[in-house]
C-alpha cells in the first residue's frame, strides 16, 4: 500500500506544476524557434554558452540592436541549462537543442516562482481558490507560451511573480526589494508597477516611510551596482542598460517609431486575449472578496500607467496576468461552491461554456503561432536538403533583415560545411556579385539566384460556413534562393516558387 500512498503524495504536491510545466513544453517543442523581440537574449545565451569568456566573438558586438539589454538573466538561464548542453554537445546533437534546453530552463525558473505565488494563494484563500488559479493559467494561451521566451518582461515576470507571493505572504520588505530588482534590472517600466504598490503599502501603513526608504536605498544600491559591474564587462563599456532604456522610451519617446495603439487597447484587446475567461471574473472577485481590492488596485494602476504610453504590445502588462487570474480563481470558486443555487447556476453554466470557449481560443491562437516563425523552418528545410555531396566545400547563406527577425537565431545554425551571413543593406542586385550559396529572403525574385522553394507563414484567419469553421490563411514568406552557377545546385528537383 505505500507505493500508491507515495504516488498520491507526489500528485498532490507537483501534480499543478507537471500539468503547467507539460503544457509549456508542448509549445516549446511544438514551436521551438524565436522571434526578433527575443533576439538578444537568445543570442547572449547561445554566445554564453558556445563563447564562453571569449566576448569578442559574441554577437551583441556586431549586432547591438536598438537599445543595449542586460545579460544578467541570459547568464542566470544559461547556469540552469548548461548541464542539458554538455550532455548535448558530448552527442553532438544540432545547436537546436540547446535552444530547446535554454527555453526549458527559462520556463522552469518561471513556473518554480509561479509555484511560489501559488502556495501562498493556498495558504490565504484556500486549496480551491489555487485550483481555478492553475485552471485558468492552464487555458489561457500567454502565460504558458511566453514563459519559456528569453523576453525581458519574461525575465522581470520571474521576480514579479515572488514579489507577489511576498506581498500576499505579508513580507513586505521583500515585496519591494523584488520589484525594484526587475525595475533596475530587466524592465524599467516595471517602476509603474512598483510606485502604485508602494503608495498603497505606505497609505495602508503596511509599511512605515522610513523602512521603505532604507529598504528600497539599498535594493537600488545593489541593483544598479550588480547590473553596471557585469553588463559593463559584457559590452566592454561602462553601462547601466535599464537607464538606456528608459532614456529612449520615456524621455526621447522613440518607442512609438514601432506603432502606437489607442489608451484603451490593453483594456479592449490584449488583456481579453490574455485573460480569456478571467477577464469578466476578475472584475466580480473584487466585488465578491473585499481582500481582493488591496491587491487589484495597484496592478489595475500599473495597467492604466502603461496605457499612457503610445507604443503597447501585450508582453508589456503580462506581469499583470497573475493578479488577475487570482481575483478570477476567488470568483470562479464562489460560483462554483454556490453552482446548486438557482441564479448561481445559471452564472456556473456561464462559466463552463465561457471556459470551453477560452480552451477554443487557445488551440487556434497556437495553430496561428505554429505558423508564425517561417525563416525557421525555411533554414530546417534548407539544413536538411542543401547540403553538397562535396562536404569539404563551404555553403555560405544569406539571412536577410525579415528572416533573422522570424524565427532564424545562432542556435539555429549548423556547424560543418555551412556559414552563415547577416550582412545588412545589401541591394538586391548586388548579390549576384557575392558569393552566396543560398539565400533567405522575403523577395520571391532576385537576379543571378533561383528560387528553390518558397515557406509559408500565417497571414489571418477566415471564417467559413463548414466544419470546421475556422481556416488559417497562409501566404509565402520567406523564399530560399540558390546561385545559378553553382552546377551542383541547378542540376537537383527543386519544389520551385509560386
Amino acid at each position: 500500500m505505500a507505493p500508491p500512498r507515495r504516488s498520491s503524495s507526489f500528485t498532490s504536491i507537483y501534480g499543478y506544476d507537471v500539468l503547467l510545466g507539460s503544457i509549456a513544453a508542448f509549445y516549446v517543442f511544438m514551436v521551438p524557434f524565436t522571434k526578433v523581440e527575443e533576439s538578444f537574449n537568445v543570442q547572449a545565451m547561445h554566445d554564453i554558452l558556445y563563447h564562453g569568456h571569449h566576448i569578442i566573438n559574441y554577437d551583441h558586438l556586431e549586432f547591438p540592436g536598438v537599445v543595449p539589454r542586460t545579460f544578467i538573466g541570459a547568464l542566470l538561464v544559461s547556469i540552469l541549462a548548461s548541464p542539458m548542453v554538455l550532455a548535448i554537445n558530448l552527442l553532438h546533437l544540432p545547436k537546436i537543442y540547446s535552444l530547446l534546453a535554454v527555453r526549458l530552463a527559462l520556463g522552469f525558473f518561471i513556473l518554480a516562482t509561479l509555484r511560489f505565488l501559488r502556495a501562498q494563494i493556498r495558504d490565504k484563500f484556500g486549496l480551491q481558490v489555487e485550483a481555478f488559479f492553475v485552471i485558468l493559467v492552464a487555458i489561457q494561451f500567454h502565460m504558458l507560451f511566453y514563459c519559456t521566451r528569453p523576453l525581458p518582461n519574461i525575465l522581470a515576470l520571474g521576480l514579479v511573480n515572488l514579489s507577489y507571493g511576498y506581498w500576499l505572504k505579508g513580507s513586505f520588505h521583500a515585496t519591494l526589494r523584488c520589484l525594484i530588482f526587475a525595475t533596475v534590472v530587466f524592465r524599467c517600466d516595471m517602476l509603474l508597477l512598483l510606485c502604485p504598490l508602494g503608495l498603497e503599502l505606505l497609505l495602508t501603513k503596511s509599511i512605515s516611510l522610513w523602512e521603505a526608504i532604507k529598504c528600497c536605498a539599498g535594493a537600488v544600491l545593489f541593483s544598479i551596482g550588480l547590473t553596471i559591474l557585469v553588463d559593463s564587462i559584457m559590452w566592454q563599456k561602462l553601462l547601466w542598460p535599464e537607464f538606456s532604456v528608459f532614456w529612449f522610451n520615456s524621455v526621447l519617446n522613440r518607442s512609438s517609431e514601432w506603432g502606437t495603439q489607442p489608451f484603451y487597447w490593453y483594456f479592449t484587446s490584449a488583456l481579453p486575449r490574455s485573460l480569456l475567461v478571467a477577464y469578466p471574473l476578475f472584475t466580480f472577485g473584487v466585488i465578491l472578496d473585499r481582500r481582493i481590492l488591496f491587491y487589484v488596485l495597484p496592478v489595475l494602476s500599473f495597467v492604466i500607467l502603461y496605457s499612457k504610453l503610445p507604443h503597447k504590445e501585450l508582453r508589456f502588462i503580462i506581469s499583470s496576468v497573475p493578479i488577475f487570474n487570482l481575483s478570477a480563481a476567488v470568483a470562479a470558486s464562489r460560483i462554483y461552491n454556490n453552482r446548486k443555487k438557482s441564479f448561481w447556476n445559471l452564472l456556473y453554466i456561464a462559466l463552463l461554456s465561457l471556459l470551453v470557449i477560452s480552451l477554443g481560443y487557445t488551440a487556434i491562437t497556437f495553430m496561428a503561432s505554429y505558423e508564425n516563425y517561417p525563416s525557421g523552418y525555411a533554414l530546417k528545410t534548407l539544413h536538411r536538403v542543401g547540403h553538397t555531396k562535396n562536404t569539404t566545400s563551404e555553403l555560405w547563406v544569406h539571412i536577410d533583415t525579415f528572416s533573422a527577425m522570424n524565427g532564424i537565431s545562432r542556435f539555429c545554425e549548423n556547424d560543418n560545411q555551412w556559414r552563415y551571413s547577416k550582412e545588412e543593406g545589401i541591394p538586391l542586385e548586388e548579390f549576384r556579385q557575392r558569393n552566396f550559396t543560398y539565400l533567405l529572403n522575403e523577395h520571391s525574385s532576385i537576379k543571378g539566384f533561383k528560387c528553390l522553394f518558397q515557406v509559408d507563414g500565417f497571414s489571418r484567419i477566415r471564417l467559413k460556413v463548414d466544419f470546421p469553421p475556422i481556416s488559417m490563411v497562409k501566404e509565402p514568406k520567406v523564399y530560399i534562393h540558390g546561385n545559378l552557377q553553382n552546377t551542383d545546385i541547378m542540376h537537383r528537383i527543386w519544389p520551385g516558387c509560386l
